[in-house]
Formats: structure tokens, C-alpha cells, sequence
């Protein structure tokens, strides 16, 4: 059995949710030691397909004159597509009858979550679907001092400075500008949003809040990689993502693995593999916000960290591997 993995546009997409996702199913993949290419010119069995622009329409042909099997990875979705780039919510409708048209020509769809799943459902999709989480790294995120110090340097923080960390786009959907009026009602915590998004690409309410309308206590360095960003998930006071659409959350993860608190916005996605008081808080507007960042920054809520990591390690990506050969399995036996 061998496995063509698709991505079309690996530097566009490397530092994103679905550039992280390629890695884990090499990963996953590599755990299993299952053949793999990223090439489709290559001989392969399978093509686990990611990704929906022009070229991945080709490989799809392709794929399907040459009578291989056809896994789609569905990491989009209309309701994810939208809050996000300039004229998104405009776009979103073609948006949507463009992937439900890829999708459908798979033999078998992978989709992160039920959530996600119960959404293709709803678009009307007949082809066969699984929920399959994307898969963490679990070493890569574990508990590191000497990563924590470089965090903590790299911003010149304070032995005793409070911090707030936050991992996304510069985009609405992702609860950004929730963010920075916690941070307006929380000044004596350094709140640092990591990520980055091109200025020109997003609306201009967003870009303000980012380039200057935001107050002292909030940080915006861009897109952060290696032992600084990993320090920081271990090292932070609490890992608070207001995202307001998700397919899964990669970040949500990472900061799992890390042993990290996290206080999420209540939205289905979420529902049922975290739970409230068991693994992070949820909160469902800037009030609850406020109110769970400043109880787990100051020790007035429980330490959920060890539910957190369990939660992370059935993700791990040895057991996203097991679950992919066992799906590679079905399909070229169907």
C-alpha cells in the first residue's frame, strides 16, 4: 500500500492549521510505516487529498482516470470560510458549491470532527464520512524549562508578569477582537496573540486593532516558531482562544500537550471531546472571558492540566496512524 499525500501550495500553507495537519499525517504515516509520496506523478495506491484549489482539481482527475482510490481531507468549510479575508462572507456561497464539488468525487472524506462531519452531512455529501482529529505531536509540546526561559526572554517578561496567550490569523472568526477588550479589562496581564495574517488581506476594523488600537498590555509579534512559541504554551498562564469557528483547532492541541490551562468560547466544535471544568473553561462573551481568565490566572479555578494532556495524548499522532491504515484499508477494499 502506498499513499500519495496532496498539498497543494506547501509554502502558502505551511504555517497554517492544514500546513500542520501535512505534518502530522507524515507523521502519522511514518509511525505506522505505511509508503508515502507527496509527489502524484509518483506510482501510489491512495490519494489522501488536503487541500481545494486549481491543481488539486487536476490531481483529482487524474487520480480518477488512472482508477486510484480517492480520500479527501476536508479541513474547510463554508461556515469557516467566512469572518476571515476581505469580501469572505460575499464569497462564501461559491465557496461552498466549490468544495461540496471536490468532496463529492472521493471515494471516502476524513473531516477532523464530528462537528465538522455533522456539517458535510448537512451539505448534502453521500459519500462516507469519518471524524478523525488532525493528531499532536505530544514530545514536541511536552513541558521544557529551557524553552519556557527562552519564551520569557525573547519578550523580556518579568519573573513575576502574568501572561495571556493567544495562536490564530488575523481574522474576526478567530475572536481577535474579543481578545484585545479582555486584555482592555485585564491591564496588569500581558496578553500576546501569536500568528500572522498579510495587512492588506483583512478588513480594516481588523487591521487598526492590530497596527495601533490596542492597548500597552497586548502584543502582536507575528508568526513565532521553535522554542519561543513552544515555551510559550507551557509557560503562559493560560492559553485563552476565543475562536468563534473552528473545524478542530490544532492550537487547542498544542496547548493540551503542553500541560496548559485554557479557557475556550463555547462553540460546537468543541462538543463533546471538551467539557467544561473537566479539561479547559468555556465561556460564551467578553464577561465570561474576563471572568475565567482572571480565575485561572489567579489560581481561583482548579488546575485542569493533567485532563488536558489525557485529552491530548488520545490524539497523539501514532494513534491518528493506526486509524489512518485502518481507513486506507476499508477504502482499497471497497
Amino acid at each position: 500500500m502506498k499513499v500519495c499525500l496532496y498539498f497543494e501550495g506547501e509554502k502558502v500553507i505551511q504555517n497554517s492549521g492544514v500546513g500542520r495537519a501535512m505534518k502530522h499525517q507524515m507523521a502519522a504515516l511514518a509511525s505506522q510505516s505505511i509508503e508515502y509520496t507527496t509527489d502524484p506523478s509518483d506510482d501510489y495506491d491512495i490519494l489522501h487529498i488536503n487541500t481545494i484549489g486549481p491543481s488539486s482539481a487536476s490531481v483529482i482527475r487524474k487520480a480518477r482516470q488512472a482508477g486510484k482510490k480517492i480520500i479527501y481531507h476536508a479541513h474547510s468549510t463554508e461556515e469557516d470560510f467566512r469572518n476571515s479575508f476581505m469580501l469572505s462572507n460575499q464569497l462564501a456561497p461559491l465557496f461552498k458549491k466549490h468544495i461540496v464539488h471536490l468532496y463529492s468525487q472521493a471515494d471516502h472524506i476524513i473531516t477532523p470532527t464530528p462537528y465538522s462531519k455533522k456539517l458535510l452531512e448537512g451539505y448534502g455529501i453521500s459519500v462516507p464520512i469519518e471524524a478523525l482529529s488532525n493528531g499532536i505531536d505530544i514530545q514536541k509540546f511536552s513541558h521544557d524549562e529551557d524553552k519556557i526561559k527562552k519564551f520569557r526572554e525573547y519578550f523580556h517578561l518579568l519573573p513575576e508578569e502574568k501572561v495571556v496567550i493567544s495562536v490564530g490569523l488575523y481574522f474576526d472568526r478567530k475572536g481577535i477582537l474579543d481578545f484585545v477588550e479582555v486584555a482592555k479589562a485585564l491591564p496588569s496581564y500581558k496578553f500576546i496573540w501569536f500568528g500572522y495574517t498579510p495587512l492588506y488581506s483583512i478588513p480594516k476594523n481588523i487591521r487598526q486593532v492590530v497596527t495601533k488600537h490596542h492597548p500597552d498590555n497586548v502584543l502582536f509579534p507575528g508568526y513565532v516558531k521553535g522554542a519561543v512559541i513552544e515555551g510559550a504554551y507551557a509557560g503562559a498562564d493560560v492559553f485563552f482562544f476565543p475562536s468563534k469557528e473552528e473545524t478542530e483547532g490544532i492550537v487547542v492541541l498544542e496547548a493540551l500537550a503542553s500541560y496548559q490551562q485554557i479557557v475556550l468560547r463555547d462553540i460546537p466544535v468543541f462538543d463533546p471531546w471538551m467539557v467544561h471544568g473537566k479539561n479547559c473553561f468555556k465561556g460564551c462573551c467578553v464577561e465570561d472571558f474576563i471572568q475565567l481568565v482572571y480565575g485561572v490566572v489567579e489560581k481561583q479555578l482548579p488546575s485542569l492540566r493533567e485532563a488536558g494532556r489525557k485529552t491530548a495524548e488520545q490524539r497523539s499522532i501514532p494513534e491518528v496512524g493506526k486509524r489512518l491504515r485502518q481507513i486506507y484499508e476499508q477504502v482499497l477494499s471497497s
